[in-house]
Formats: structure tokens, sequence, C-alpha cells
């Protein structure tokens, strides 16, 4: 194992141990995990950085609801309340509950989903504030429970259960997350290249005093007649310097 993996095997270890801590983990357990990989204080900073942003509070636990709206806090509850009218199934049943599910019991696997719902609620408050609204991390989280309890029989103890499903709704949040941050990512990009090229147009065609186009554009500002009819596309064709032509 390279440097690399060892690093992303390591930071998701961390991760892991501060979810089945409550959202926190001491900066002693940071520098011990990450010592074999002798990093610089800047590299560990960045590892800090990394956790906080992520709502993982370093030595003590962040509030997760400094991070919601006003929406999100009343969608929450309200969720919760609906979750309260459920059937309650005791915590001495937990495991009897699991094993059935184990075994491909499907009204188990429902109940057992039942049991989970306000986990999912409690995981999504951790991953509120990074682009993605509560109630999609909610849902795409049920999802991953859903999923989760039909592949408990691989597991071979039911005290493996909450583990394995906590992980799975903690993976399904930081995906869409991230899918989201690169479609931001490349929103911004799209932007940039409109900008680019309606700044170059609206330059040259204050020099002409008429609109330009995209010859004359590639011409003067070494930008490939492509790249300016791309721009123009994702534009919706309203660059207003630029001939459509």
């Amino acid at each position: 194992m390279n440097q690399e993996e060892l690093f992303a095997q390591t930071l998701e270890q961390v991760r892991d141990r501060a979810a089945g801590q409550g959202g926190w983990i001491s900066d002693t357990d940071v520098q011990q995990a990450f010592a074999p990989l002798g990093l610089s204080g800047e590299q560990l900073q960045m590892v800090y950085d990394y956790l906080i942003k992520r709502k993982i509070g370093i030595n003590a636990p962040v509030d997760p609801d400094d991070y919601l709206t006003r929406e999100e806090k009343n969608y929450l509850q309200n969720y919760l309340n609906e979750l309260e009218a459920l059937p309650e199934v005791k915590e001495r049943e937990r495991e009897a509950v699991t094993l059935s599910a184990m075994a491909g019991d499907t009204d188990a696997q429902s109940l057992l989903v039942t049991m989970y719902l306000p986990d999912v609620a409690q995981v999504a408050r951790l991953y509120s504030g990074q682009g993605v609204p509560l109630e999609d991390l909610i849902g795409e989280g049920n999802l991953a429970l859903t999923m989760g309890v039909s592949m408990l029989g691989a597991l071979e103890h039911a005290s493996q259960a909450q583990g394995m499903l906590g992980k799975m709704m903690m993976d399904a949040m930081e995906e869409m997350i991230q899918a989201q941050q690169n479609i931001s990512k490349a929103d911004r990009k799209m932007a940039e290249r409109i900008n680019k090229v309606s700044d170059a147009a609206k330059s040259l065609s204050k020099e002409l005093h008429r609109k330009v186009t995209v010859k004359e554009l590639a011409s003067e500002t070494g930008l490939t007649e492509k790249s300016i009819r791309d721009a123009m596309r994702l534009s919706g064709h309203k660059i207003e310097y630029l001939e459509e032509v």
C-alpha cells in the first residue's frame, strides 16, 4: 500500500471512529492515527480542517443544529414527530429482529428499517451545511438503509449490523454531497467560460462599433471557434455582442 492509499485509509478510520463516538475525536487520537505517516504540522492541520468541515469535533462534539437553516430545523422536528407515530420496538428486541433480517425475513427487514429511521435523521444532521438540503440527505440515507437491511446476510454477528448500516448511510450522504460539489464546480467553470467569451466579445465590439462574428473573435483573442460556440450554447445563445452565425 502506497502513502496515498494509507493516508486515505487512515482518514476513513478516524472518521468512522469519530462517528462511533457521537461525531468527535480527541486530538491525541488523531495524532496517534497519523503518526506512522510522518505528517508535517501543516499536513496534520489539513486533516483537522477536513474533519471540522465534515462536522467532526476535535476534543468535543460540534452542534450539528448550528448548520441547519430555520426551515431545516422545522422539517427535522416535523419528521421526528412523524416517526414517533411508528410502532415502537424495544431495544432488547433489536437483536432478535436483526437476526431474523439477516436470515432473509422481509418483515424483519422492514421493521429494522423503521427502527433505524431516527438514526438516519441524526446522521443527516452531521452532514448538513455542505450544499445538500437536509431533506435530500435524509432521503438518500433512507434509501441506503433500505438497501442495507437486505444485505445483512453477509454478516457473521448481529452486533455488526449497526456499524454496517451506519456506514452505508454516511457513504450515501457523502457521495450525494460530492456529486453536488462536482455539479457546483462544473457550473462555476461554465460561468467562467461564458464570462470570458462575453467580456472578449464586448471589448472587440466596442472597438468595431458593432457585433462581432465568431471567426473575428477567434482571430483577435486566440480562443478557438469551438470554445466560443460552446460558450454561446451554454449561455442559451445570450451573449449580447456576438453574431448568431
